[in-house]
């Protein structure tokens, strides 16, 4: 599966988990050329969500990867993983 956004391939991997409807690859999947520190944070029952933003052909798009450091113990496939959101799109 691969994460796209704005003609930019973010993340290409077979190795996904599906939690919740959301689709995480392995972190090191994560093309990092693309993304850039974010400050926010949120939180839900898998623990507290931290996220990176996107700048791709001179486009910036906040906070649209996210990832949990530290996910709660009920998740620990979550783990080292990124999701994504705000456009991009997932592809088979």
């Amino acid at each position: 599966m691969k994460a796209i956004w704005n003609g930019a391939v973010l993340a290409d991997s077979d190795d996904i988990v599906v939690v919740g409807g959301d689709q995480y690859f392995p972190e090191a999947a994560l093309q990092r050329t693309h993304t850039s520190f974010s400050n926010h944070r949120s939180s839900s029952e898998r623990g507290q969500a931290h996220y990176l933003s996107l700048f791709v052909n001179g486009e910036f798009n906040a906070d649209a990867v996210w990832f949990y450091p530290e996910p709660a113990e009920e998740y620990p496939e979550l783990k080292g993983r990124v999701a994504f959101w705000k456009g991009v799109q997932i592809v088979d």
